[in-house]
């Protein structure tokens, strides 16, 4: 079995002058070092996995009884950030306490990036939805607001699933077919091009895609 993504954080957005001089945008992200804590096995638990963990720096004071007792089970050191990964059949077994680096990726090859979209708060239904809005004229006194939501003789109620304002952002979004720029193993660095989900320093997931364009 071979583990087929990485766990890592999101470090920025930079820049990488391609071999024809054009710039190209890309976000580095510090993928691994990863430890395989936990396997998964379609004997037992009816599909193969391997329960990855991001080795950095995390007080054990931090992590409750149980976490610790999870993390001691696989004689691994302490850690914040555990998520689950699909295995593909490889001639290699994957077992805990295994090294998962960033050497696994080669450039030009697809990944999709998961990650926690940034939280925006309550928001109206023209930045959450995109609506239009009303006129800016003079008189008017309908600018921001959401407008009519359910008629009057038809359909006379609101539909199921209309568009409100409400809460944006904070939400599990995944951004498909990324091209791998560039890798720096000894600084365990993945470089790809175009942006990524969520804020400077949040956990992000790496994985090799299964839709390609």
């Amino acid at each position: 079995m071979a583990v087929n993504g990485i766990l890592g954080i999101k470090l920025g957005m930079t820049q990488v002058f391609g071999d024809d001089g054009a710039v190209v945008p890309c976000t580095a992200i510090q993928a691994g070092p990863c430890v395989v804590v936990a396997r998964r096995t379609r004997d037992r638990d009816g599909y193969d996995a391997a329960q990855l963990g991001l080795v950095e720096f995390v007080k054990p004071q931090r992590l409750t009884k149980a976490q610790r007792g999870h993390l001691d089970k696989a004689k691994v050191p302490p850690m914040r950030f555990l998520r689950e990964i699909r295995i593909e059949e490889s001639k290699e077994e994957t077992k805990p306490g295994d090294r998962v680096l960033v050497d696994g990726f080669q450039p030009g090859e697809l990944v999709d990036v998961v990650g926690v979209s940034k939280g925006r708060g309550f928001q109206g239904g023209v930045k959450r939805w995109h609506y239009r809005g009303g006129d800016e004229t003079h008189g008017s006194m309908f600018h921001r607001a959401p407008g009519g939501i359910g008629a009057s003789s038809f359909p006379s109620r609101v539909w199921l699933g209309q568009h409100f304002p409400g809460h944006m952002g904070h939400e599990r979004v995944t951004a498909k077919n990324l091209k791998v720029v560039k890798i720096d193993a000894e600084e365990n660095l993945l470089l790809v091009r175009g942006a990524v989900p969520g804020p400077t320093g949040g956990y992000v997931i790496v994985r090799k895609t299964k839709r390609k364009k």
